[in-house]
């Protein structure tokens, strides 16, 4: 049984998002947790809190073993964007997006 986690409206782009969870398919948990420890970008502790809370939900909500949860999918979508406005020369201005998105990882229990 497939079990997920959203982290919605995390404050940073998806692209930048993707570029982590491109690596987490088909690892445990717990090696995904400790990759996700050592990698130099920032963004890396809001994935990271996802994939601990898909963790979490497959173990109180469905009493899986969380030592056998292997991460089947891991993706980020677009969420909010604000639009906002940067002060340019001669009186003008320029719109700037600011990104966010929704983080989703989704765990199963391995076979043994």
């Amino acid at each position: 049984m497939q079990v997920k986690a959203v982290a919605k409206n995390v404050a940073v782009s998806p692209k930048k998002v993707r570029l982590i969870l491109g690596h987490l398919p088909g690892r445990r948990v717990d090696e995904v947790l400790a990759r996700l420890r050592f990698l130099p970008s920032p963004h890396a502790r809001m994935v990271a809190k996802a994939v601990q809370s898909a963790a979490a939900n497959a173990e109180n909500n469905y009493q899986m073993d969380p030592r056998l949860l292997k991460v089947v999918a891991a993706y980020a979508g677009d969420g909010l964007r604000l639009k906002r406005w940067r002060a340019r020369a001669r009186g003008r201005g320029s719109r700037r997006v600011r990104r966010r998105a929704h983080i989703t990882v989704v765990v199963e229990e391995m076979e043994i």
